[in-house]
């Protein structure tokens, strides 16, 4: 009489399941390039949008709606791509700090709508979009920006940080009437101060207290160098002045494409 051994292959455990997949962030580190290339955005969303509107004839009506026409397919493919690409990226922020600013000045040049209104309207909205944020993904950390819904609650939340910051900007220039390089300065040190977290802030918090900041602190300095010197600026003209900042961008942009200095590290799916 014969026994069969049992095969110990028979007995083997099944392979553990592979790992998940890494998701890839879709917006870049907070560096010195970040900041530098977010206000020389800011400060062309402000010059490219009075060139606009000055020089194309469409009025303040007809560049608002080409230049939300542009964002729209921007934002479009930048929904689309898988990972942060700087080209796409910034080129979204450009378009979007003019939107910005054409939304605000359209409230208030076109409808009447008296700046301590918007001021607060978009204050209240921003609050509104960070609240939803939060309660729907328990976090505003811009290192997790790797879902479709974190990606458009941060896209509408920097809409709103660019109107706010036009309309805040225009108050404070218009009723303190402080002058176009003095309000560049003192935005400039309010934006220290939230960097040192002189006001015991939290990182989130502070981050986009400041990314609101740097919109006004851009138009400023915009301003300053495009406007006549009798008004105050150094009299280079909207055209100059968004031709020089846009090569500048340009360049910042294709180096960090490059050397994608600013690129956060994708994290593991459930982390």
């Amino acid at each position: 009489m014969t026994y069969e051994i049992p095969r110990g292959g028979d007995t083997a455990a099944p392979p553990p399941p592979a790992p998940p997949r890494p998701r890839r962030n879709k917006v870049p580190e907070v560096t010195a390039y970040f900041w530098i290339i977010k206000v020389l955005c800011t400060t062309v969303g402000e010059t490219a949008a009075d060139l606009l509107n000055e020089k194309a004839g469409l009025g303040l009506t007809g560049v608002s709606l080409l230049m939300s026409a542009l964002l729209a397919v921007v934002l479009v493919v930048q929904f689309r791509t898988t990972a942060y690409r700087a080209g796409v990226y910034w080129l979204a922020v450009a378009l979007i700090s003019v939107v910005g600013t054409l939304i605000s000045d359209n409230l208030t040049d076109n409808m009447g709508v008296p700046l301590e209104t918007t001021t607060t309207v978009f204050a209240i909205a921003l609050a509104v979009v960070f609240v939803v944020w939060y309660r729907r993904e328990g976090t505003l950390s811009i290192h997790s920006i790797d879902t479709t819904g974190r990606e458009a609650y941060y896209w509408l939340a920097v809409l709103f940080t660019f109107a706010l910051g036009t309309a805040a900007g225009d108050l404070v220039s218009e009723r303190m009437n402080l002058g176009y390089r003095l309000a560049a300065t003192l935005f400039a040190l309010a934006i220290g101060a939230v960097a040192h977290r002189a006001l015991g802030l939290g990182a989130v918090v502070s981050f986009w207290i400041a990314y609101v900041l740097t919109r006004p602190l851009g138009a400023s300095i915009g301003d300053y160098l495009s406007q006549p010197t009798g008004d105050g600026g150094t009299g280079l003209g909207t055209v100059v002045t968004s031709a020089l900042f846009l090569a500048v961008i340009l360049g910042l942009v294709v180096h960090l494409a490059v050397t994608r200095k600013d690129v956060i590290e994708p994290v593991a799916q459930g982390s």
